[in-house]
């Protein structure tokens, strides 16, 4: 019977747990990029709003503010997940992304058919349970 394998890496040994496809030595700045811009917009964007027209009241043009404000929040909370994920990834010794991912290709069809259906559920289930919490 084929299964994952999960094969652990010398914790003491950072360059093994860094080199892969998951994490790149290389920066990738495009994130950062798109939240200065996004950060850096938030004033001009008050001053050119609201200059449009003086007779203008402080509601209408606080919506756009609004949703540029929501913008700037998803990228930080973004960059902070993909930051956690990256610590746990390697405090916890788990094998490359591209191992795991051939590891699965290995796999017969009803395994990964039974994957795709517990991650499905498992999704299904969040959502259930945000529903909840909202409601």
């Amino acid at each position: 019977m084929k299964t994952l394998k999960i094969l652990k890496a010398d914790p003491f040994r950072k360059e093994a747990a860094v080199e892969g496809p998951h994490f790149k030595n290389e920066a990738n700045y495009m994130g950062y990029l798109i939240t200065a811009i996004l950060l850096l917009l938030w004033p001009v964007a008050q001053h050119l709003l609201i200059g449009t027209d003086p007779t203008i009241g402080f509601i209408d043009p606080n919506i756009w503010l609004l949703i540029l404000l929501s913008l700037i929040c998803f990228m930080v909370v973004v960059g902070l997940c993909w930051w956690v994920l990256q610590q746990f990834w390697l405090s916890l010794g788990l094998p490359l992304l591209g191992n795991m991912v051939l590891q699965f290709r290995e796999l017969s069809l009803w395994q990964q058919l039974g994957f795709y259906w517990a991650s499905f559920v498992s999704l299904l289930l969040a959502a259930v349970g945000v529903l909840t919490a909202i409601l």
